[in-house]
C-alpha cells in the first residue's frame, strides 16, 4: 500500500539549498507522483526572512498542493530536533481534498449553520462542515485568546490543535490554498492573526496534550481576585499559600521577600483551570485542561500573587515547577493513549500514518535529558512514522492557549 504521508527535514542557512535537500528526500520517497493534496512546512526563525522563497519553491515542485505551517525557535521531525539553527521540516499527505479546508484572515473559516439549516447552506464549499481544526497564530496578535475561542466555535467539536509562530525577527505563519479566490495563492505568508486547516469528520485523527510541570502544592479555589492578581485561595491570603508550598513560611516581611527567597519564587509557575474542570489527575498530575502561566509579581501589602493571565473567582489554582521526570512520564502517557486509539486489526486505515507535534520552546531535548530526547520518546512509542512540527511560543488545544506543554496529533 502506498504511503499516505511522507516527510523530510534538513538544515542549511540558505533557504533554496535547505529546500533542495528536503525535496531530494521527498522525491526519493515518491512525493512527485503520490498525488499529494496537503502539506505542512515548519521552519526555524533563522529561515523566517526567506519564508516566501521556501513557499514559492514548494509550489513549484508540488503544484496544486495546499500548504500550512509556521515558524518556531526550533523545528522537529521523527526522532530529531533542530534548535537555534537554520532548518526546515516538511510533510505531505494524500488526504482527500474534499475533507479539508485551508483558512486564513483573508479566507476565514465559515461559521457553523444555525439550528434548522442544512450543512449545504452554510457555505459554498460543497457542504464542508469543519469538525476539528489545526491552527497557527502569530504570537504577537492582540486578544489572541478571544480569537482562539471564536475559531473553536466554528468547528463542530470545538477542538483546535496547533501553536504560536514565534521568532526573534519574524513570527509569520503559512496558509496557501491553490484554489483560493482573492489572490491568496500569490501570498500564503501571513503576519498577525490565525491560519490553518480544518478537517471533516471523515478524517480520523487523535490529539492529546502533554504537560511539563509538576504541582508542588494542593489544588485550591480562587476566592478573591482582580484581573490578573489572586488575593485569596480557599479564603487564605494567596501569598501565604505560595510561601507555604515553597517552605518559605517565615520569609515574608513588611518590606517583602528577602533576596535569598527569590530564586525559589522565580522558578515557580501557576497551573489554572476553569471552575468546572479538574485541575489534578491522580492527585499529583495536572489534567489536560490545566493551563500553566508565569508568576509576574507579588503584592506583600495585600498578600496578592500576580499571574500572566486573567483570573476569576471560582477557578482552581496550584503552584507548580518544571519537572523533567514528570514531563517524560506524561509524554509517554499521551503516546500510550494515542496508540490505544489505533487498532491494527481494523485495517491499515486505522494505523498511525502521520503526525504533527507542537512543543513549547522551553521544552525540547535538553529538558528531557539530552539532544533529540523528546522526539525519541515519541518515536519509540509510535514507531518511525512521518512526523514534523515546531517549538512554539505557546501551544493550542481545544479552545485554550497553553505553555510548557506539547500537543501531539496523529492521523490514520
Amino acid at each position: 500500500m502506498a504511503p499516505r504521508f511522507l516527510h523530510a527535514h534538513a538544515t542549511h542557512p540558505q533557504a533554496d539549498l535547505a529546500l533542495s535537500l528536503v525535496w531530494a528526500q521527498l522525491e526519493s520517497q515518491g512525493a512527485a507522483t503520490m498525488g499529494a493534496t496537503l502539506g505542512w512546512c515548519y521552519l526555524t526563525d533563522a529561515l523566517a526572512p526567506q519564508a516566501e522563497v521556501i513557499l514559492h519553491g514548494l509550489r513549484e515542485r508540488l503544484p496544486g498542493v495546499a500548504w500550512v505551517g509556521g515558524v518556531g525557535l526550533g523545528v522537529l521531525a521523527s526522532g530529531v530536533e533542530y534548535i537555534d539553527e537554520p532548518a526546515l521540516a516538511v510533510m505531505v499527505s494524500t488526504l482527500p481534498s474534499e475533507d479539508f479546508r485551508v483558512y486564513s484572515g483573508q479566507q476565514p473559516l465559515p461559521a457553523l449553520p444555525r439550528v434548522g439549516l442544512t450543512a449545504l447552506s452554510m457555505s459554498p464549499n460543497s457542504g464542508f462542515v469543519p469538525h476539528v481544526a489545526q491552527v497557527h497564530a502569530d504570537a504577537n496578535t492582540p486578544d489572541l485568546q478571544e480569537l482562539i475561542t471564536e475559531l473553536a466555535g466554528r468547528t463542530r467539536t470545538g477542538y483546535l490543535f496547533g501553536g504560536l509562530s514565534t521568532g526573534r525577527t519574524r513570527s509569520v505563519h503559512l496558509a496557501l490554498d491553490p484554489l483560493a479566490e482573492h489572490g491568496e495563492e500569490a501570498q500564503g505568508v501571513w503576519s498577525g492573526g490565525v491560519s490553518g486547516v480544518a478537517f471533516s469528520d471523515r478524517v480520523h485523527l487523535v490529539s492529546r496534550v502533554t504537560q511539563g510541570c509538576q504541582p508542588i502544592g494542593r489544588a485550591r479555589q480562587i476566592t478573591a481576585a482582580e484581573r490578573n492578581v489572586v488575593y485569596e485561595l480557599d479564603g487564605q491570603p494567596a501569598l501565604n499559600c505560595l510561601l507555604h508550598d515553597l517552605n518559605l513560611n517565615d520569609s515574608v516581611t513588611a518590606n517583602g521577600l528577602p533576596r535569598e527567597a527569590m530564586p525559589k519564587v522565580r522558578a515557580t509557575l501557576v497551573g489554572l483551570t476553569d471552575a468546572a474542570s479538574d485541575l489534578l489527575e491522580h492527585r499529583h498530575t495536572f489534567g489536560a485542561d490545566t493551563r500553566v502561566r508565569h508568576l509576574v509579581g507579588l503584592d506583600p501589602q495585600r498578600q496578592g500573587v500576580a499571574v500572566s493571565d486573567l483570573v476569576e473567582v471560582g477557578m482552581q489554582l496550584a503552584f507548580c515547577q518544571r519537572n523533567v521526570t514528570a514531563a517524560r512520564r506524561d509524554l509517554v502517557r499521551a503516546c500510550a493513549e494515542i496508540r490505544e486509539e489505533f487498532d491494527p486489526q481494523d485495517g491499515p486505515s486505522r494505523t498511525p500514518a502521520g503526525a504533527i507535534y507542537i512543543s513549547c520552546a522551553g521544552r525540547g531535548g535538553p529538558h528531557f535529558g539530552g539532544p533529540d530526547a523528546e522526539m525519541q520518546i515519541i518515536q519509540h512509542a509510535l514507531g518511525d512514522i512521518p512526523l514534523v512540527g515546531m517549538f512554539a511560543g505557546g501551544e493550542i488545544a481545544r479552545h485554550h492557549l497553553y505553555g510548557y506543554t506539547g500537543v501531539l496529533t496523529v492521523w490514520a
